[in-house]
């Protein structure tokens, strides 16, 4: 398994579009095989933060995501915004079980 995980940092004004943006790779994400996960969210306490978390069964899974359109429109998108750092993170996983 696959998990992507990080944060981007953006301009106070632009945060609602990169929510749109966000939303829309969401939806689009979850459809893909092999996405059992993706979130892009606003941090409650720091809203100019935005979290991103993914996890995709394998790395073909997510390669493959990559070379989606809704991948290239998204990418296009947030490379209209102003992204004052971004720190986000692939991690291979070799088990998942539940926390309790």
């Amino acid at each position: 398994m696959i998990i992507v995980s990080g944060t981007l940092r953006l301009d106070p004004a632009e945060v609602d579009t990169a929510l749109q943006l966000g939303a829309t790779m969401t939806e689009a994400s979850l459809a893909e095989a092999g996405c059992s996960a993706y979130g892009f969210w606003q941090d409650p306490a720091d809203p100019t933060r935005i979290h991103v978390f993914e996890e995709w069964a394998s790395q073909e899974a997510l390669d493959e995501h990559f070379a989606t359109p809704h991948m290239a429109a998204f990418m296009e998108g947030l490379g209209r915004l102003s992204i004052s750092d971004m720190e986000v993170s692939k991690y291979e996983v070799s088990q998942k079980a539940p926390l309790f």
